[in-house]
């Protein structure tokens, strides 16, 4: 004989597998969220893990080259370029400086991308440039060619080594152990801008050595402005260097016109687009 429930065991029931439905959906949760922190937490600590394997391969490949190049402090005997009339001005203070020299022989022979050599004082830069046909392969390749989300120190696709443009400009990402760019960091620093001997940045090619002298050091926020590599006539390009200028937060006043030949050092302050920038401008310059 069939078995009727009355109304309070009906509802009873009901209640009770209302009770199963909420635990057995509060397990599923529990188990979804459980799952989320642990790949949340695998996910972080196999990023952690490639940064710090990204970071050793490039101070391995930094350090392997150290060793192997050829670099020596040169005469400072050179050609002026673009120099003041003003003999009391700071240019003649940073022509004397003699010339760092790099031989590109081995440098090459790794890597045919390599067109030169970067020196900053006081900096951890002391690097090989290489350049290619875009500005995205060198954003995930270290210096022999593997993938390395550290990257390398590169050269705007759209300059050219041996004929500078009105600016060339040259990028690398700022690692927190400050290899590559990473140290460029340190030139916002008062007591870096402190010493008037920072103020040069050398730069080493096949067929020359080059000095130039920092005019402007600036945090700004992404932009195509500052990498500007050339300009169709001389007012634009003095507006432009008057913008650069303005933007300088050193205690610098060096001299700049639209005859001169500007460097660009440019990589990232923060995660949000930052930039920091260096900007120089060719002084001298020695045929090897």
């Amino acid at each position: 004989m069939k078995k009727y429930l009355t109304i309070e065991e009906y509802y009873k029931t009901q209640s009770i597998k209302k009770d199963r439905n909420k635990k057995t959906k509060g397990k599923i949760l529990t188990y979804i969220i459980m799952i989320l922190c642990l790949s949340s937490i695998i996910f972080s600590l196999y990023t952690i893990l490639n940064w710090f394997y990204d970071n050793s391969k490039t101070r391995q490949i930094s350090t392997e080259i150290d060793k192997n190049i050829d670099t020596k402090s040169s005469s400072s005997e050179g050609k002026l370029v673009n120099p003041p009339r003003d003999k009391n001005s700071n240019y003649y203070y940073y022509a004397k400086i003699p010339f760092y020299e790099v031989s590109l022989a081995i440098l090459l022979a790794k890597n045919n991308d390599t067109v030169g050599f970067i020196r900053m004082r006081n900096t951890k830069v002391n690097y090989p440039i290489v350049q290619t046909t875009d500005n995205n392969y060198y954003l995930k390749h270290s210096f022999d060619k593997t993938e390395n989300k550290a990257g390398w120190i590169f050269m705007d696709y759209r300059n050219d080594i041996n004929n500078l443009k009105d600016n060339t400009i040259i990028y690398g990402h700022a690692r927190l152990d400050k290899t590559l760019f990473g140290s460029l960091k340190d030139t916002l620093s008062p007591s870096w801008q402190k010493n008037k001997d920072n103020y040069v940045i050398f730069l080493s090619t096949l067929k020359e050595n080059m000095i130039f002298q920092i005019f402007s050091i600036y945090t700004i926020q992404k932009e195509g402005y500052y990498i500007t590599t050339n300009f169709s006539n001389k007012t634009k390009k003095r507006q432009w260097l008057k913008t650069m200028k303005e933007r300088n937060i050193a205690q610098i006043d060096t001299e700049v016109n639209e005859n001169d030949k500007i460097l660009t050092l440019s990589t990232c302050q923060n995660n949000q687009g930052g930039r920091i920038v260096i900007q120089a401008k060719l002084i001298k310059v020695q045929r090897k």
